[in-house]
């Protein structure tokens, strides 16, 4: 099932959002207004809004482009464009590979681990589970269920443990046992308290000092969470270095823009996106294919 059937909800909004500009039979002031109106109510963002209508508007100067269907045929190509030829692949290359899932809490980091950890298990690779959220019991029992299931060991430590010590012993228990990735979970972090944001630097440190190597630091982001999810991002890129972003209920917003937003904010290239609850319902981020879905009821692929 592609994405086009996912985001029925993203593309309903985002149509709805559109319609001012499409029900223009000329170009003028009002069109943009519109324009900028729909772009922000699916949380593009102030300054890619901005920098979007700029560009568009000297562009269909410069083409002598006169109608909506025309100027929204523009709108897709520039967002295939921001969204670029990022490298949107999950890095294997350490003796094991450490990647390593940040993000506030409820956004669904413990199900994403489950989830990749059962797609990497099933192409063939020996995973490990570390269980680094030391304050919350039921993940880690949430963890050692998805590890069960995928055939993975699970490393855990008592509550209250420190969350680093956690993720050194699970990083040393894959190395003594040629497992190829370790997959490791951390507290959710309030982005906004530099106590827990600084605990999150040290867990990244430490998971790069013994046998293996981390090769991805995830942020962790409710799709649903709007303009939110970009402010995390922003506190999190400055704690620890994020290597890629997994939206996870993309099929359950209506925001989105915000794909956009962080990749063109902050260079961070969406990796991976949750559009189920199944456990092959967490997919490969495809940017045209996105796109296509968004744009579906307004510019024929």
């Amino acid at each position: 099932m592609g994405l086009r059937s996912r985001l029925g909800r993203a593309r309903d909004a985002w149509s709805t959002h559109l319609a001012p500009v499409r029900n223009s039979s000329s170009i003028d002031d009002s069109t943009w207004e519109g324009l900028a109106d729909a772009l922000l109510l699916a949380d593009v963002g102030v300054v890619t809004t901005d920098a979007l209508v700029d560009g568009l508007r000297k562009q269909v100067g410069r083409e002598g482009v006169a109608d909506a269907d025309g100027l929204l045929r523009l709108l897709k190509v520039e967002f295939l464009a921001r969204l670029g030829d990022a490298d949107r692949n999950l890095t294997l290359g350490g003796e094991p590979s450490v990647w390593l899932f940040v993000g506030v809490n409820g956004v669904g980091k413990t199900t994403t681990i489950g989830k990749l950890g059962h797609r990497e298990s099933v192409a063939g690779h020996r995973v490990v589970f570390a269980a680094g959220d030391t304050f919350r019991a039921a993940a880690a029992d949430q963890l050692s269920l998805w590890a069960d299931r995928s055939g993975s060991a699970v490393v855990r430590g008592a509550e209250g443990a420190d969350p680093s010590s956690v993720v050194y012993d699970a990083v040393a228990h894959a190395a003594s046992r040629g497992a190829d990735l370790v997959l490791a979970d951390t507290a959710g972090r309030v982005h906004t308290k530099a106590n827990l944001m600084d605990e999150l630097s040290k867990v990244r440190r430490v998971a790069d000092k013994g046998d293996g190597t981390v090769t991805e630091t995830l942020l962790v982001i409710d799709a649903t969470t709007g303009q939110n999810g970009l402010i995390q991002a922003r506190q999190f890129a400055e704690a620890v270095d994020v290597t890629g972003i997994v939206l996870t209920k993309l099929d359950g917003s209506a925001r989105g823009g915000i794909v956009v937003a962080v990749q063109d904010d902050l260079g961070i290239p969406v990796k991976l996106v949750g559009v189920g609850e199944g456990v092959d319902d967490l997919v490969p981020f495809d940017p045209e294919e996105f796109v296509d879905a968004l744009f579906a009821a307004d510019v024929p692929a």
